[in-house]
């Protein structure tokens, strides 16, 4: 350690420091190891120079006296402890370096008790095999380290005719040789492993310095020095014994007094005197003035009594006094000096049995806590403490009492403990609600569950709403609403209709499907709205029924075509090719406006024929257009003409009908055949 930073210093010399002074490289490394010692930060050190090397050697001689505390850390606890299970305190990189040192210590000390040589062939690092070398060696028996002088009997020997010359010689020692070319080393250094040359002991990293408290051991080259861990302050210095001696500022020039005045050492500091003396009455300021002395003001009764003092430049004079005393004092028996009236002596006094306090000049009437005195009618008389003091004492509404006064709270509230101030008061406690209550500060509200609303004659009480008198009341139900207490039920007719899923639309109920219609076997079951028909279609003579069904569903069509005896010619000559039957069922409209499509008649002709053939397709009603509630219109969908039936009036429900449709096919403006379709329309009762 010692010899490295020797050589870095003769290295680098003298660098430029702030300001321009001169730094050297030990001056930068004391910096360092001064701040290392005060466990300061090493990696942010004020820098005493602009060079880069001062900054480093800084750094680096901070973090050697640092590691070396920290490593003497870990030797202390091996030593003392015998293991190095302890938590260190510090960072973790602290942390690893003591358990690191702590750990090689061990290593050292196990060889030593175990007799091996301490220069072990281990591949430790470097400061690890410092340290186990060290700890190892501070263990065992001392060397002994002889100066080679020769006796009376070899003092003629020298050069080649003395052995013990000639064996030290050859051992090239670098401190002593003992003999038998055997190399020692001088206090303060070890042998190292080559056996010739020496290394410096570190007794601060051993433990084996003698510092007492409060001093941090460093080490030299073959010894150590103890150097407070403190520093001495401002106007001190440390001497070689490690004693603080006061710095004398006048004997060593460093004090900063002006000429005219002469510089005075004191312990820590010093202290400049004006060398000019001013006469008396007169008194030097810091700049050496003489300035006039107050002596009225800076002695005790300069004047003998009934007397009054007058400074004058460097003097002063006293003068007889004119005495004239005010309210609260009179003259002194001498008549020379005014004292205090006591008010209050007497059998009354000036407060008349009330309490009295005497003041200087003056005197108080004391009344109990409440109370003033009055001194016109000389009684205490009752303070108004809320006019006296509005707002300031209680938090709502104040009463005055007799003596004293009272708090209270406005509705909602209720007087706080400390008997000024107001807390919010749950009345949600006392249930004042008929239903659901929630607090509000200083009040509370009503409110009501579902179904319910709450009264306009109190707030309280909650009242049922009637769902089924609401405006919208008639579209609460799609038939019948029945109101309850905080609610309602839909009702549909007694026969035909079920309560859907939503409870309040009535669907209808398909009785073809579930079986409950009353239809022989020869008829079919055709569901309606709210009910059932039992249908049985029959072709007309001289027709057949095309298809197989037989059962009529709810979008069936039962078609016949003719079919002609032979040599009927009454049959073959009449036009209509085919009777239809078709079933729709409908509800009663309740709100009519526009038509509405019921039926479409689709043809197979299309919309635009050949322009040489001059054919049509005309629609007709024939039979039991009841009011002229219906129309049928042709339209083009597709390319194919199509006869829509369309009602265009409302129907009231029951109502069965049959309305009889002709689909004429003209060519040459000759019917040249037709299709009748007869619809079959059953028109519920309700509106669903």
């Amino acid at each position: 350690m010692g010899p490295g930073i020797v050589i870095l210093f003769s290295l680098f010399g003298v660098l430029n420091g702030q300001g321009g002074k001169q730094m050297s490289i030990d001056e930068c490394c004391k910096d360092g190891r001064d701040r290392g010692i005060d466990n300061q930060d090493c990696t942010a050190l004020p820098l005493i120079s602009e060079s880069t090397t001062c900054r480093i050697v800084q750094e680096q001689c901070c973090a050697t006296v640092l590691e070396d505390s920290i490593c003497t850390n870990g030797i202390n606890m091996a030593k003392d402890q015998g293991g190095c299970d302890t938590q260190f305190p510090g960072s973790t990189c602290e942390t690893k370096t003591a358990k690191m040192c702590c750990d090689c210590c061990l290593l050292g000390r196990a060889a030593q008790e175990k007799g091996l040589p301490c220069d072990h062939s281990l591949s430790l690092g470097y400061q690890c095999g410092l340290v186990s070398r060290a700890c190892c060696d501070d263990g065992a028996p001392d060397v002994k380290t002889n100066t080679l002088v020769p006796d009376k009997d070899n003092e003629a020997l020298t050069g080649k005719d003395n052995p013990l010359l000639n064996e030290c010689s050859n051992a090239k020692c670098a401190q002593e040789c003992v003999g038998n070319g055997t190399c020692a080393c001088f206090k303060g250094y070890k042998l190292k492993p080559d056996g010739k040359n020496c290394e410096d002991i570190n007794e601060c990293l051993l433990g084996a310095s003698n510092c007492r408290g409060g001093e941090r051991c460093i080490n030299t080259l073959g010894s150590f020095r103890c150097q407070r861990e403190v520093s001495c302050g401002t106007g001190y210095e440390l001497t070689d014994n490690n004693n603080c001696k006061d710095i004398d500022e006048c004997e060593s020039g460093t004090h900063n007094c002006a000429p005219d005045f002469m510089c005075q050492n004191t312990q820590g500091s010093f202290r400049c005197r004006p060398k000019n003396q001013c006469g008396d009455g007169y008194i030097q300021d810091a700049l050496g003035s003489c300035i006039d002395i107050n002596e009225c003001l800076a002695q005790t009764g300069p004047c003998h009594p009934g007397q009054s003092c007058m400074n004058t430049v460097g003097s002063f004079t006293c003068q007889r006094n004119s005495v004239n005393c005010g309210r609260g004092y009179h003259l002194n028996d001498n008549g020379n000096r005014c004292v205090d009236i006591d008010e209050c002596k007497g059998p009354d006094g000036e407060c008349a049995g009330h309490g009295c306090i005497n003041l200087v000049g003056s005197f108080r009437c004391e009344c109990k806590i409440g109370f003033i005195f009055n001194s016109i009618s000389r009684v205490c008389e009752d303070i108004n403490e809320c006019r006296h003091y509005p707002g300031r004492l209680c938090a709502h509404k104040c009463e005055n009492a007799v003596g004293s006064y009272k708090c209270s709270c406005t509705q909602g509230f209720k007087l706080a403990s400390d008997g000024r101030n107001c807390d919010d008061l749950n009345e949600c406690e006392s249930s004042p609600c008929s239903q659901e209550c929630a607090n509000v500060y200083g009040s509370y509200q009503c409110y009501c569950r579902r179904g319910y609303q709450l009264s306009d004659r109190d707030g309280i009480n909650c009242e049922d709403i009637d769902e089924c008198a609401l405006p919208t009341g008639g579209h609460i139900c799609s038939y019948r609403c029945h109101n309850t207490p905080g609610s309602f039920h839909c009702n549909c007719p007694a026969t035909g209709y079920t309560l859907a899923p939503n409870g309040r639309s009535c669907q209808d109920v398909d009785e073809c499907v579930t079986g409950t219609h009353t239809c022989s076997e020869t008829e079919s079951c055709f569901n309606v709205q709210g009910g059932f028909r039992c249908l049985s279609f029959e072709c007309p003579p001289n027709y057949r029924r095309a298809g197989e069904k037989a059962r009529v569903e709810r979008s069936d069509t039962v078609r016949c075509v003719k079919s002609c005896q032979p040599n009927d010619i009454s049959c073959v000559l009449d036009p209509v090719h085919s009777v239809s039957h078709t079933v729709i069922s409908m509800p009663t409209f309740r709100e009519f406006t526009r038509p509405e499509e019921i039926v479409f008649l689709r043809t197979m002709s299309m919309a635009h024929s050949s322009p040489h053939i001059s054919s049509d397709i005309v629609f007709d009603i024939l039979e039991g257009n009841v009011q002229n509630s219906f129309d049928i219109v042709k339209r083009e969908e597709h390319g194919i003409i199509v006869g829509v039936v369309r009602q265009v009036k409302p129907l009231i429900g029951p109502l069965n009908m049959v309305l009889k449709l002709a689909m004429n096919y003209v060519t040459s403006g000759v019917v040249s055949h037709r299709n009748i379709v007869s619809v079959h329309i059953f028109v519920s009762e309700f509106w669903f």
